[in-house]
């Protein structure tokens, strides 16, 4: 079995996926953003998983602050959980662009004008979109210096 946490990296892609990134997580996100699914019931009927392995995702995503559970039970997202949806719109782009032949099955629209929603890397000083190659990453000093501090292996 994989592990589930990545220790040695200093990165908040690895600390997300750490709580979101095991299988049928960002399905059960997606079903409550986007189906307004709250009940086990639904989750399970909708996604065909096992009952355990939804019993011990909902358990998590409860205690990672993603859901509170309420009487019912119900399990609605946080303010915390629906930030994740710019994550599942990008994955959705992604899968429509390269993983789905006949088109993309479904599309997420602004429900104020009916547009599409879109996901766009954008600079937050100029605006510019710039292109994968145009994006790069700087290590912050502390997680720099906690690197330096790790022991080789």
């Amino acid at each position: 079995m994989l592990g589930k946490l990545y220790e040695t990296q200093v990165c908040s892609a690895a600390r997300t996926l750490e709580i979101v990134g095991e299988r049928w997580s960002l399905l059960i996100v997606r079903n409550a953003m986007f189906a307004g699914m709250t009940r086990f019931t639904e989750f399970q009927r909708s996604l065909g998983i096992a009952p355990n392995i939804l019993t011990k995702r909902l358990t998590e995503f409860v205690e990672a602050g993603l859901f509170e559970q309420r009487p019912g039970p119900v399990y609605a997202l946080t303010a915390k959980g629906r930030e994740l949806q710019p994550i599942i719109l990008a994955l959705t782009a992604w899968g429509d662009r390269w993983a789905a032949p006949d088109g993309p099955p479904v599309t997420y629209e602004h429900a104020g004008c009916g547009g599409e929603v879109v996901v766009e890397a954008a600079c937050e000083r100029c605006g510019e979109r710039p292109p994968p190659p145009g994006v790069t990453a700087q290590v912050a000093g502390w997680a720099r210096r906690r690197q330096d501090a790790r022991p080789v292996s």
